[in-house]
């Protein structure tokens, strides 16, 4: 299997640069969810240079700020699966911003802890989720232009 993050559909892609490419996630927990991605395939946190690192996390700050001034969020869930006991299911090292809407779930309580706690999250509970959560052509479009701006 090609990996998804080493050739993304240009659809897909809203950046890059020399070290990152900011993506938007093919099954968004939330509308808006993007994928921050090291440009050279790498599947563990070890295997980053100190220079990617902070191109990760730069690239979380701009992926936020655009989210912000786009999307409006009132917050977000950022984090990574890493390693297959951990969820990871893509073998290329990626860090999830997903922005958050107050009333988007029921229970927000616990965030990120549900994942370790086995509670159900009403957002990844079906395809169906997923297809709502996904970006029309004009948010999609509208955040292409802030990533260029």
């Amino acid at each position: 299997m090609e990996c998804p993050f080493c050739r993304p559909p240009k659809e897909q892609l809203l950046y890059e640069d020399g070290l990152i490419r900011i993506l938007i996630d093919s099954y968004p927990a939330s509308r808006g969810h993007l994928l921050v991605v090291p440009r050279r395939h790498v599947e563990s946190w070890g295997e980053l240079s100190r220079e990617e690192k902070s191109a990760l996390i730069r690239g979380m700050e701009l992926a936020m700020e655009k989210l912000t001034e786009v999307l409006k969020p009132d917050g977000f869930n950022v984090g990574m699966n890493l390693g297959r006991a951990a969820g990871q299911t893509v073998p290329h090292l990626h860090l999830h911003v997903i922005p958050r809407y107050t009333g988007d779930c029921a229970r927000p309580r616990g965030g990120v802890r549900k994942a370790v706690l086995d509670v159900e999250d009403e957002n990844l509970s079906a395809e169906s989720r997923w297809e709502k959560n996904r970006m029309g052509e004009k948010e999609i479009e509208a955040l292409g232009k802030a990533f260029k701006s």
